[in-house]
Order: C-alpha cells, then structure tokens, then sequence
C-alpha cells in the first residue's frame, strides 16, 4: 500500500483567507523550563487543509455532530471528466476547476465528499451552493499530482462540539 499525504503543514503566522484571524502557534512551555514541551494553538476551523460542513455556509446546515467518521473517509476519483461523479464516491479536483456546470452535476449526484487542491480557490457562490446540498467539501489538499486515478481518501476531522468544519489531516492510500 502506498500512502500519499495531502495536508499542509499548519505554523506559526501562516496565511489565511484574507480578513479571517491569524494563525499563532506559541510553546507556553519547554523541557527546559517545565520538563515537557507544549504549544498552544490558536487557529480557526478553516485554516490549512480542512472540510467544511454544511453549517459552515448555510443557516440551518448540519453540523459536525451529526456526521460518523465514515463520512469523511471512502473511495475516491480524481476528476477529468462528468463520468467521474459518481454517488457515494469523493471527488477530488486538481487539473480542472469546479465551475457552476460541475457543481450542478455534483448536487444531482451527490458523491461522498468533494475535495478541491490547493491550486484553486472554492467561488464563495458555488461554496455555499454545495454545503446548501449537503456537500462535504474539503480545501488545501497538497500533493494531489501525485494522486491515482482511483484511491482511498481519509480526511478526518477534530472531534469539535457543534462545529462548522475543521483542520483535518488528510492523506490517500492506493495499491
């Protein structure tokens, strides 16, 4: 089995959506000092590679508690073409953009989850047009040019109360 890690590495001062907070990243303690080390993180659910959840972008959208862990890990396809829609299945974009056409075929359809790479940017229209669908939608996936055409995609979220996504630390795996 080969595993292909498509997270991006979460620091200090990172860049964000522009307006949202920043990323702080700060040891509050250290071996030296304390006899362990710790870090405090302060970051908001949708920096670095994350899933947003329908609440995220709809009024009366679920939330992150009424989803298993099943659902942000299944069968995968990397996107070419309208054929590789397919339900219960996660899609992940890398050389063609997610446009309105896409995006209408995917609310028909409804695969698993949608993931786009870090090459592109979700239009914030189609965005809310797909968790409205209750599309789980994935951003910032690194490393997908190293992606098969088929494979299993693991993208699993911080176990956050009421929430509206969350960092995940997202990786595919194939024969």
């Amino acid at each position: 089995m080969k595993i292909i890690d498509l997270s991006q590495i979460l620091y200090d001062h990172m860049p964000v959506y522009p307006g949202d907070p920043d990323v702080i990243i700060k040891k509050v303690f250290s071996f030296e000092k304390n006899g362990w080390n710790m870090n405090r993180i302060e970051i908001n659910s949708h920096d670095g590679t994350h899933v947003n959840i329908p609440i995220h972008g709809t009024k009366n959208g679920r939330n992150l508690d009424t989803y298993s862990i099943d659902d942000f890990i299944g069968e995968s396809h990397l996107y070419s073409n309208e054929k590789d829609i397919q339900k219960d299945c996660g899609l992940i974009f890398y050389s063609v953009p997610l446009d309105w056409k896409i995006a209408r075929k995917i609310a028909v359809i409804k695969p698993k989850f949608i993931g786009l790479s870090d090459k592109f940017e979700f239009d914030i229209e189609i965005e809310k047009f797909l968790l409205d669908k209750e599309i789980i939608s994935y951003e910032r996936l690194e490393n997908c040019q190293k992606l098969p055409k088929k494979f299993i995609f693991y993208g699993v979220p911080l176990k956050i109360k009421e929430a509206d996504g969350s960092p995940v630390r997202a990786f595919a795996t194939y024969e």
